[in-house]
């Protein structure tokens, strides 16, 4: 794929991950929501590898400033390790039930651990409080990001 094809994708793809998580809002607890963008980031690293990691972050802080004029920076860090572990490991592993599974440890990793320790760490909050209020998090951003891997199974990206 030309580097100005690939540039439009990935515009394509944080646009659309703006999109369904700003403005497709489904509550779950308290300002926890089922964060649809996560679908298109995860069809986006299983077909686009490292590169998507723009998908996540940019479509974070987009999404966070459109919705409400900020963002706390522990969310971008949190899709950043998840755009850098699952862009090199997605597009190298074929075994769909091992992409689901590196797919969980990953965003548990970078929602329940890394967003928790950060905003422990800056904000002061009690560690428990906040790493259960993650765990939802974690939960809620999972499922969406699964089904966008297994919607990649279905849609084919020309690479």
């Amino acid at each position: 794929m030309k580097k100005n094809q690939k540039i439009a994708f990935l515009s394509i793809g944080i646009a659309l991950y703006v999109v369904l998580s700003a403005f497709v809002i489904i509550p779950i607890i308290n300002r926890i929501k089922l964060d649809l963008g996560y679908i298109v980031f995860g069809l986006y690293l299983n077909a686009f590898g490292i590169p998507a990691t723009v998908v996540g972050v940019l479509g974070c802080i987009l999404g966070n400033l459109l919705k409400g004029g900020s963002f706390r920076i522990a969310w971008p860090i949190g899709q950043a390790f998840i755009g850098l572990s699952l862009g090199y490991l997605l597009p190298k592993t074929k075994n769909i039930w091992l992409k689901i599974l590196y797919s969980i440890i990953s965003v548990f990793i970078g929602i329940a651990v890394i967003k928790t320790l950060i905003e422990v760490a800056m904000y002061q909050f009690p560690l428990g409080l906040k790493f259960s209020s993650n765990l939802v998090a974690f939960i809620a951003d999972v499922i969406p990001f699964i089904i966008g891997i297994l919607l990649n199974q279905k849609i084919k990206i020309i690479r």
